[in-house]
């Protein structure tokens, strides 16, 4: 077969050649000069990253007629012979098909020989990670003390695999991906050597679809080449990889972003007719938002992006979206990902998570309005209250003008003073039935102060219970004297009470505070002055309507009514 592809063409030959791994080589580079070469090497990452191409470029440079030298001279017999493979000396074995025991003690048994045409014989274990526990076993002890003249390279995908026993007798080196720009950068020199006519955007299209792996690149590479006729293009390129195009993808965004449910379907209808896989097309947009919220929260990383190439529109859409919106739409797409696993019709889901995605800022829209309408009318109701507590306190003052000062001297001498006065006529028209209205609805009243940020006046209510209430009004017990200071004094708090109460029961009441231990003797003093003629007010009710228990009725027998307190 005279035509070879490209990753056979352009393989590594020296350290310099390895691209993206500079950490591995450089260190083995520094070894090789001041002649510092392990027994033996793990080299680990992922694939196509170069971890077999860096063992032959260490087995050429150990066993180079130059050496002691940082780089292969390529020239030599030993280094061509290394490299067409005929000098036996250099044994590249594949742990995949002889994993075996039996494999692993017929390369135990030859180590003890010397080397036949070069310095040092170099064992290249590809896929270690493959073989059994007892090649493992046996490979052990030659592992850690070999003939002189012996070097183990092992390399492997996945060393979680390997024994600690085998990975703590090597120097390890880790490969990582290779970046997207090196990989263009190299794929770059290749096809310009080639005479290759190309498309940048093309190249970048490839090198994304690589996911980290030179090899991969230049498979596909290899086939946008073959697949194009004069000029390797961006559509060739998203042909051969199965990606989806930018241009579809903003298009598809867009659709999102206006809510135009019939353009997205139309658009991810024309894709699907195209060939493209549901399942590709849901992790490439995916990977778009993605590529947004980075581009987003930190613009200066374009070479993070895994999806996206920044364009016109590409900008002009990441401004009008939010970070609340990427993530919602993020989780949408995630879940219709995962509900596409376990289906045999995997294009429902993605036609519904569409309409789900054109729908979101509809209902975030919608939502918006009603707070908006609700946020009007509070701030109608609220100046309505200001108005008419303007109206009052003018009235004061003209009645009262001189006194005011000195009420205020008493009271900060003496604490807070409960309005008496207002209680009691509270308690004239206080009826179970609205005490029950009220706390009824008072969990979910502190629940929606805590809802809209107003977590200091929920914390005043956390000691606190209404305690009585009428058609106008009602009660509200303190434990403690200060909170209940804190809470009347607090125009904001009163106010949102209220209108909090008002949307819950219907019913405007005003408020009126006291502290715990003022309210128990209010409402004994109320209760010893109005017991006769109060047949259905808060106190007559709460004490006759349980005298008709037994043992209430005994109690009352044994005691009498002055000794007797019947609490609810």
């Amino acid at each position: 077969m005279s035509y070879q592809a490209l990753y056979r063409v352009w393989r590594p030959q020296q350290f310099i050649d390895v691209v993206g791994q500079e950490h591995v080589t450089k260190t083995l580079q520094n070894a090789l000069l001041q002649q510092k070469i392990s027994h033996a090497y793990l080299f680990s990452g992922p694939r196509g990253t170069g971890k077999t191409s860096a063992a032959k470029i260490l087995a050429k440079a150990v066993n180079c007629e130059k050496s002691p030298t940082n780089e292969p001279c390529n020239e030599c017999s030993s280094c061509k012979g290394i490299t067409d493979g005929s000098i036996p000396d250099v044994i590249e074995i594949d742990a995949a098909s002889n994993n075996g025991v039996e494999e692993i003690r017929d390369i135990r048994d030859k180590v003890k020989y010397a080397p036949s045409s070069v310095k040092y014989k170099v064992y290249i274990v590809d896929e270690v990670h493959m073989l059994s526990i007892g090649a493992f076993n046996a490979l052990l002890k030659t592992l850690e003390e070999p003939p002189k003249h012996v070097i183990f390279i092992l390399a492997t995908t996945e060393p979680h695999k390997i024994p600690l026993t085998i990975i703590s007798r090597c120097q390890r080196f880790d490969f990582k991906r290779i970046t997207a720009q090196a990989i263009v950068n190299r794929m770059k020199l290749i096809v310009d050597e080639s005479g290759v006519n190309y498309e940048d955007q093309a190249l970048q299209i490839v090198a994304r679809a690589a996911e980290g792996g030179m090899r991969d690149a230049l498979s596909l590479l290899d086939q946008a080449i073959s697949f194009s006729q004069d000029q390797v293009t961006v559509e060739d390129a998203l042909t051969v990889t199965g990606s989806v195009s930018q241009g579809f993808l903003n298009q598809l965004a867009l659709a999102v972003n206006e809510k135009e449910v019939a353009q997205g379907l139309e658009a991810l209808e024309e894709l699907l007719f195209q060939g493209k896989d549901p399942s590709r097309f849901i992790e490439d947009f995916i990977l778009y938002y993605r590529d947004m919220l980075l581009f987003k929260t930190a613009p200066n990383l374009e070479e993070s992006l895994d999806r996206v190439m920044i364009d016109g529109t590409f900008q002009e859409l990441a401004d009008k979206i939010d970070h609340e919106e990427i993530f919602k739409l993020i989780e949408v797409l995630n879940k219709a990902q995962q509900d596409m696993r376990f289906t045999n019709h995997p294009r429902i889901f993605l036609e519904v998570s569409i309409v789900k995605l054109c729908q979101l800022e509809t209902k975030k829209q919608i939502s918006d309005s009603a707070e908006l309408e609700e946020l009007v009318k509070k701030i109608t109701q609220l100046e309505t209250e200001l108005r008419e507590i303007k109206q009052n306190g003018v009235v004061v003052n003209e009645e009262t003008q001189a006194t005011p000062q000195k009420k205020a001297q008493r009271t900060s001498r003496k604490g807070f003073q409960a309005p008496v006065g207002k209680i009691n006529e509270v308690l004239k028209q206080a009826t179970k039935t609205d005490l029950n209205v009220v706390k009824g609805c008072w969990g979910e009243m502190l629940g929606r102060l805590v809802h809209k940020q107003m977590r200091s006046q929920a914390a005043l209510l956390n000691e606190a219970e209404p305690v009585a209430a009428s058609t106008a009004a009602f009660i509200i017990s303190f434990k403690y004297e200060i909170h209940c200071q804190m809470a009347m004094d607090n125009m904001n708090f009163l106010t949102a009470i209220s209108s909090l109460i008002q949307e819950l029961t219907g019913k405007n009441l005003q408020i009126i505070g006291v502290p715990e231990d003022q309210w128990h003797n209010i409402r004994e003093s109320f209760l010893s002055n109005h017991r006769d003629d109060l047949p259905e007010q808060e106190g007559q009710e709460g004490l006759e309507s349980q005298k008709d228990e037994p043992i209430v009725s005994e109690a009352l027998k044994l005691f009498g009514d002055d000794l007797v307190e019947i609490k609810d």
